[in-house]
């Protein structure tokens, strides 16, 4: 019997671990608008603010989140929207733009509802019907994987924000498998905040990518402790979340509107309310001061940069009360922490 344990503990021990990940310097990024044609100008006023990453996210559509259909342009200006930055044109030649101002490419394909709801509700009503929502997913993902390789983009998010998708662990590492033929570059799943913890497939990535629209307070104007102190526990699961898969963490959007109360839903897109920069300034701070120096954290992409409105303020109409930090107090927040050595 004894004989037994200690070879059943060598064999404990002679297991392979985890697989070890690429570890990259702390992402500084921003979440880029697509939009219209643009020139390297517009990607300048990043530098000032020490940002090193952008990411861009093309999108593919679906009729509802029970339909098995993915669909996308292929590369051509979609019908609905025509924005020249989604097309695969406009997306390498941001990249190019951004690379030749040292600044890094993360692809972030995401689907978009036609009606109306989110894509996290996306759950097929039978497995025939699972398979061929997989089978769809995988020939759009496999295009902007084929893209990012060929345009040396510097890491590809494989999905975004599909909770009852993500449950089905087998289906993604046969696709995350098939990615990697394609794609040498690191990559990623973007989980959503209450699912990071239970997809079972990090060990297939490189690193962990957490949409971060936490709940932190119900408080219309929390004072900057109350707002550290939401943060405790999000930040010892994610530790331990890092922990268990040899993964670092990287938020992958992470934002808040400038309004009273926006703590609360931070994930909401309504722009009604009263306008509080100051709950913006500080809910930055916090998460600065919570997670950035943490060795598992790996960098930030805020949520989000319009091009047209660069680092100059002050803001105006309806970028005064959404998620952009460009011309308010808190983009000296980000400027502060991504100048940081």
């Amino acid at each position: 019997m004894r004989q037994l344990i200690v070879l059943a503990a060598l064999a404990v021990l002679a297991a392979p671990p985890t697989p070890s990940a690429p570890v990259l310097p702390k992402m500084r990024g921003v979440s880029w608008e697509a939009g219209r044609k643009i020139d390297g100008t517009s990607l300048d006023p990043l530098k000032g603010i020490g940002a090193d990453w952008i990411s861009q996210t093309p999108f593919g559509w679906a009729p509802s989140v029970s339909a098995p259909e993915v669909g996308f342009s292929g590369g051509a200006v979609h019908l609905f929207w025509g924005m020249w930055g989604e097309t695969d044109e406009g997306l390498a030649e941001t990249a190019r733009l951004a690379r030749a101002r040292g600044i890094r490419t993360l692809l972030k394909p995401h689907i978009w509802i036609h009606t109306g709801e989110w894509v996290g509700g996306i759950d097929m009503k039978s497995e025939e019907d699972w398979h061929r929502w997989f089978a769809a997913y995988q020939a759009f993902i496999l295009h902007y994987a084929e893209l990012a390789e060929r345009e040396r983009m510097e890491g590809l998010a494989i999905g975004t924000e599909l909770p009852k998708a993500s449950r089905r662990t087998d289906d993604w590492k046969r696709l995350i498998a098939r990615i990697r033929q394609v794609y040498r570059g690191p990559i990623t799943y973007c989980a959503n905040w209450h699912e990071a913890e239970d997809v079972g497939f990090w060990e297939d990535l490189d690193f962990i990518g957490v949409q971060a629209y936490y709940p932190l307070t119900p408080s219309e104007h929390p004072k900057l402790e109350e707002i550290r102190a939401a943060w405790v526990p999000i930040v010892a699961r994610l530790a331990a979340l890092s922990k268990r898969t040899g993964r670092r963490v990287v938020f992958t959007e992470v934002g808040y509107r400038s309004l009273m109360g926006c703590l609360a839903e931070p994930w909401k897109w309504d722009t009604a309310g009263t306008v509080d920069l100051d709950v913006q300034r500080d809910a930055y701070q916090a998460m600065f001061a919570s997670v950035w120096d943490q060795p598992w954290f790996g960098g930030t992409f805020v949520w989000k940069w319009h091009p047209r409105l660069g680092a100059a303020g002050p803001a105006i109409g309806r970028a005064l009360r959404d998620f952009t930090p460009q011309g308010k107090p808190a983009l000296a927040a980000i400027r502060e922490r991504y100048l940081r050595p």
